[in-house]
């Protein structure tokens, strides 16, 4: 099953009657990685009033907030609740906060950090991670042309290439398109190459098929 996360991690900010809000993002496969992510952030802004965060995790289905001192249900539900709402997961967000002087109250809080993780997830672009097969396949010199641009055409992507007395081509494709390539592959060399799966991996969907 594929699912959004993060492509990168990011940061942004923005000042809210004078209080100067900061969200960062990254993208985390385990709790662990989260909050290693999160000490680092609190390090780093020792000296901040909060550091507010979220973190989604999809290996256990993991979900953590922490209001880090505002009321409670100002701010770490709202990070949280922005997360949930963008469908992303194996994600963390911070958001660290420099007080102004200038109460914000409830509502104001919830707005701001509601934007601190948005402008984070924005910063970090939301991408979906696709369910691929990884697969190899050997041809002769005569045939590499037509397969290394076959590959592509069925929304392939070729991740490796060794040239030697033939030539051995490791690549990634969605199981819908591994099967399109399967039936193209056959005819294009009349059933004299094979293809082989060996293993099943997430990648990035790619959008330039």
């Amino acid at each position: 099953m594929n699912y959004k996360t993060i492509d990168k991690e990011a940061e942004d900010l923005f000042i809210e009657q004078r209080s100067k809000f900061i969200g960062y993002v990254k993208p985390v496969t385990s709790e662990q990685q989260a909050l290693d992510f999160i000490n680092e952030k609190r390090q780093k802004h020792w000296d901040a009033t909060h550091n507010v965060y979220a973190y989604s995790i999809r290996e256990g289905q993991l979900q953590r907030y922490s209001d880090d001192g505002e009321p409670h249900g100002t701010a770490g539900v709202p990070v949280l609740d922005v997360i949930l709402k963008s469908g992303v997961t194996d994600v963390c967000v911070v958001v660290t906060r420099y007080f102004g002087g200038i109460l914000l109250g409830a509502g104001g809080l919830v707005r701001a950090y509601t934007k601190g993780a948005k402008i984070a997830l924005d910063a970090g672009g939301i991408i979906t991670m696709e369910s691929c097969s990884v697969a190899v396949l050997e041809c002769d010199y005569g045939l590499y042309g037509k397969i290394s641009g076959l590959i592509p055409s069925c929304g392939g992507v070729i991740d490796k290439t060794d040239f030697t007395d033939i030539v051995n081509i490791e690549y990634h494709i969605s199981q819908s398109g591994l099967e399109a390539f399967r039936k193209q592959l056959a005819d294009v060399t009349c059933g004299s190459v094979a293809t082989e799966v060996k293993d099943e991996r997430f990648f990035k969907m790619n959008t330039g098929a």
